[in-house]
């Protein structure tokens, strides 16, 4: 039997050891607040020792995963919940791990008819054992520059440069390997980029108005992301129809194409030409005052609360 909402009880997880701590827990926050105005009992626990006791003591109806990086997107923390057979919000374990990793989610969106730069992603064995400044020359060889230089599963941006010049490409190859063992290096791609929530309430997947973002910078790092102002956003982004309902259809049919469930966010650039060419998707989108769920729920004329108290009676009653 289906809970009406003022008789749901959730639980909000954030927090967690991974880099994105504070933005994890600076979400869980903003999640409790919304959820408490849509009249759901809510609190918020951080993933240790205690949690599954804490679950089977106190049990909510389901549970909503505000967690970012590894700890809310690689699929493990799914599959403790799984064991434990408590109801979460998102994608099950097993399409989490395709899409946390960069270079499987770009093979399979690839493999569903969408654009994505060409990309080559190695771990630091590979260059320690062939020597990284042969490689490196071959890469740049192969993709030209700018080139984008990224951790190979990650999220907020972190390790993540653009790099203009080959003598800067060593350095970069250290940083990004201090967040991860894999590098997934790709063309730096010139358009406007855009990042497209997808929710699912009901009746299908649907697309929430994109995001345009427009970093002062020229890159959206992990500090134009977080600090306020580094960053202008428009909602609904400034594309032609064309490209609206393009971006529209290419976060769709990834959503899909990863198996993914409930809500996720694609972040891509559309080219001059109107081609969009997918980036990466994220599973565990935030929700902090500079993230973009928030901002396309708001654009679509919804409320946050009300968003997240659905899913979380869907996923109660799944």
């Amino acid at each position: 039997m289906s809970r009406r909402v003022g008789e749901l009880t959730a639980v909000v997880l954030a927090g967690g050891l991974a880099y994105e701590r504070e933005v994890s827990l600076h979400s869980g926050r903003r999640v409790c607040e919304a959820l408490k105005q849509a009249g759901v009992a809510v609190r918020m626990l951080d993933p240790d020792g205690e949690l599954l006791a804490g679950l089977a003591v106190d049990r909510p109806d389901a549970v909503f995963i505000a967690l970012h990086g590894a700890d809310g997107e690689d699929g493990a923390l799914r599959s403790v919940l799984d064991l434990a057979d408590v109801p979460y919000v998102g994608s099950d374990a097993a399409a989490c791990r395709m899409a946390w990793d960069k270079p499987t989610a770009k093979a399979i969106v690839h493999a569903a008819g969408l654009t994505t730069p060409a990309w080559v992603a190695l771990p630091h064995s590979t260059f320690r054992e062939l020597g990284a400044a042969v490689v490196l020359d071959r890469i740049v060889e192969r993709f030209g520059l700018p080139l984008m230089v990224k951790p190979a599963q990650g999220g907020s941006a972190l390790g993540a440069l653009v790099i203009r010049s080959a003598a800067d490409l060593p350095a970069a190859m250290v940083s990004c390997l201090s967040y991860g063992d894999t590098v997934l290096l790709e063309p730096y791609v010139e358009g406007v980029e855009v990042s497209v929530s997808v929710v699912d309430l009901g009746a299908g997947p649907v697309a929430l108005p994109a995001v345009e973002i427009v970093p002062t910078s020229g890159v959206f790092d992990y500090a134009a992301r977080y600090t306020a102002g580094m960053t202008t956003y428009h909602t609904p982004a400034r594309l032609p129809s064309a490209a609206t309902d393009a971006v529209a259809t290419a976060a769709v049919r990834a959503h899909e194409a990863l198996g993914l469930r409930d809500v996720s966010r694609t972040d891509a650039i559309v080219t001059a030409d109107g081609v969009v060419q997918f980036l990466e998707v994220n599973v565990s989108p935030g929700m902090t005052a500079t993230s973009m769920l928030p901002m396309s729920i708001e654009a679509a004329g919804l409320e946050p609360g009300e968003v997240i108290a659905t899913l979380l009676e869907r996923a109660a009653t799944r």
